[in-house]
């Protein structure tokens, strides 16, 4: 014969306790998630409590201090939450919480209680939000030529999957393309220098820009000539513009392959005939140097043909008419001395650069207007140089033609 023996009281007691206590429970998917700064947030939860209980509130809530009893505020009622904070669960089994517009002060760790009419439920682990901003992280210079990796960094791995976009000066890169949250450039020209950001593709937020500076030997060396017409006795100023990065550390001038001075601007005062031939510069920093083409700079003596035509002419007028003949032909030569600067010499009559200029129909204000006429000024690093004044001897066999 057996005998069955019941278990003891407590611990059916306890099975009891242990199958009620089991029905209540708050579970997340994720557990852990990061998000990127002003975006929105779901947060999925799901939660159960026992039969014959009834749910009058549910809310979400953070522990804000932990004091003698435990605070659980309704976040739905505080005014930094209460615009930005949605609840899309119902009042039976589904909790989940939408949060739009995240800060950085939103990384925080969140529950869902909820008050039934016989007892109270908070789950024992909630929902870890980690909220990040995008930063640029990049060497300061790149040398032109060489290759170098931008990476769009933020402090924890983005939950969702983002798909990274770059811009330079707040343009988006579309020529380029990114490997993950990396944006690679190859063969670094002068043109890739400037402020980078990335952002993810859907989302608002942009990181701050950073600088990417590319660094080149000098290149563009030229040379500019002011005045343009050189007389014996003139002050003469030659300026010597490159482009390089860093700027040229040392410039250099060559009269004829040898050295006469340094400095940017080389000057000449009181110029003569001896001071005609080719200059060019030489311009260096620390990643190269390069030389100008050469220009040739050409002194004009002084013309006195002028006075002697009138000597010789006023000694004629003396032999045919006295004294009044002599001012007679002053007067006429001086006048036409005068007129000679509105006359052009050209060496084509078909040539479509100058017309020619019938004196008789010249007035003074004619000649005024295009006596003002200037060649522009190269757009060039020597802008404030005064290139106004410049005029740039490319060709130094081929003088511009100016009216005399």
């Amino acid at each position: 014969m057996s005998v069955r023996m019941a278990p003891p009281r407590p611990l059916v007691f306890l099975l009891m306790i242990c199958g009620v206590c089991s029905q209540w429970d708050v579970s997340y998917s994720p557990s852990h998630i990061c998000a990127l700064k002003d975006s929105s947030v779901i947060m999925s939860c799901t939660y159960t409590y026992p039969t014959g209980y009834q749910i009058m509130k549910v809310f979400w809530t953070k522990i804000i201090e932990k004091k003698e009893t435990e605070e659980f505020p309704d976040l739905s009622e505080d005014p930094e939450y209460s615009q930005r904070l949605q609840y899309l669960g119902d009042k039976r089994q589904n909790c989940t919480m939408r949060l739009s517009h995240v800060t950085l002060k939103d990384s925080h760790e969140y529950y869902f209680r909820f008050i039934t009419n016989k007892d109270k439920w908070t789950g024992k682990s909630g929902v870890t939000l980690s909220v990040t901003d995008l930063q640029v992280e990049s060497p300061e210079r790149v040398t032109e030529g060489n290759s170098v990796s931008l990476t769009c960094k933020s402090s924890c791995t983005l939950t969702d999957r983002a798909t990274f976009i770059w811009y330079r000066n707040s343009e988006p890169l579309t020529e380029r393309r990114d490997r993950n949250n990396e944006l690679l450039l190859q063969s670094v020209r002068a043109e890739d220098a400037g402020r980078y950001s990335c952002a993810v593709h859907g989302h608002s937020h942009v990181s701050p820009a950073v600088y990417l500076n590319v660094i080149y030997p000098p290149k563009s060396v030229s040379v500019f000539i002011s005045p343009s017409e050189i007389v014996s006795g003139d002050s003469v100023t030659l300026s010597c513009c490159s482009d390089s990065n860093p700027p040229a550390l040392n410039i250099s001038w060559f009269k004829g392959g040898m050295f006469v001075g340094s400095g940017r601007i080389y000057s000449i005062s009181k110029i003569s005939s001896d001071d005609s031939g080719e200059y060019k510069c030489k311009s260096i920093n620390e990643h190269g140097e390069k030389y100008s083409d050469a220009v040739t700079l050409n002194v004009k003596s002084v013309r006195r043909f002028s006075s002697v035509v009138v000597v010789v002419a006023a000694g004629v007028g003396v032999l045919l008419g006295g004294a009044s003949g002599a001012f007679i032909m002053y007067i006429c030569l001086t006048k036409r001395m005068k007129r000679r600067p509105a006359m052009k010499e050209i060496s084509d009559p078909n040539e479509d650069t100058y017309t020619a200029l019938d004196h008789k129909s010249m007035t003074s204000e004619l000649y005024d207007t295009l006596t003002t006429i200037h060649p522009r000024p190269p757009e060039n690093s020597c802008m404030t140089l005064g290139p106004q004044s410049f005029s740039k001897h490319e060709n130094p066999s081929i003088n511009r033609k100016m009216l005399q």
